[in-house]
């Protein structure tokens, strides 16, 4: 359990319930596949040479300059997907454990199955490259093989990030402004990296949000989605709260306007 606890989020991207309507999910999902076709929903990616398009260069090129900031740092730490939750925490005002909240972690990872071909599928469909291999330019995580040929639309760390904030905000009603407020920073910390086009997580923004939606309509999710609230409801009566040091030194970052 341990080890799905901490791998849940890299599931999400790399990697038999009962459906809406008494469809058969696929095993380990929430939903049927098909149930969700993120290919139909999400529009293209801007066409090179639109404004849209020159939006998203101009902001690589601006954003070039946060290169060892503490923005950049962030953005560092926002990479590592098994800490998704430890960055949430400050937001949630708890920091969700293993041992205290088996029932969120078996949620996020079974969601995390239903978030994988939500991603994979319009990537594949459109093949946009990232935006360090057009323009140059540093990146704030190494450059890989792996890196340079997975897609860039949607931004599947932000389709994760959302997906996960857009749940939290479910379980914790009364921390949802700051959990989506982060949500949305989580995604930007993409564009910081250098590796997404503005317009390729705001895709992903949106992914999360067409998914959710479509989420929310099986029984098996909203039940999970009950218990984990409960459990977490529970955990943060106990506490204890997260370092308020690091929760101030993250806010200041975050309340700077990114451009």
């Amino acid at each position: 359990m341990r080890a799905i606890w901490i791998g849940l989020t890299a599931l999400a991207l790399s990697s038999c319930a009962t459906a809406p309507h008494g469809i058969q999910a696929e095993r380990g999902r929430y939903l049927a596949k098909g149930a969700y076709d993120a290919k139909a929903l999400l529009p293209a990616p801007p066409a090179k040479g639109t404004p849209l398009a020159e939006r998203d260069r101009e902001i690589f090129h601006a954003t070039r300059a946060l290169k060892d900031t503490p923005r950049w740092s962030l953005a560092q730490a926002d990479n590592v997907e098994e800490n998704i939750l430890t960055g949430y925490a400050c937001a949630l005002g708890a920091t969700p454990t293993l041992e205290a909240n088996p029932k969120l972690a078996a949620l996020l990872l079974r969601m995390s199955r239903d978030v994988r071909p939500a991603v994979s599928g319009p990537k594949l469909k459109y093949r946009r490259p990232r935006p360090y291999l057009a323009e140059g330019g540093p990146i704030c995580i190494k450059r890989s093989l792996g890196l340079s040929i997975a897609p860039d639309y949607p931004s599947g760390h932000s389709t994760w990030g959302w997906s996960v904030g857009l749940l939290l905000a479910e379980i914790a009603p009364d921390r949802a402004d700051a959990i989506l407020a982060r949500a949305k920073a989580f995604g930007e910390s993409r564009v910081v990296c250098g590796v997404h086009n503005m317009s390729s997580v705001e895709a992903g923004a949106q992914n999360a949000r067409n998914l959710f939606a479509t989420l929310k309509a099986s029984p098996t999710f909203q039940a999970d989605l009950a218990a984990a609230r409960a459990e977490l409801e529970a955990a943060r009566a106990r506490g204890p709260t997260p370092d308020a040091a690091r929760c101030e030194a993250d806010a200041a970052v975050l309340a700077r306007p990114l451009l």
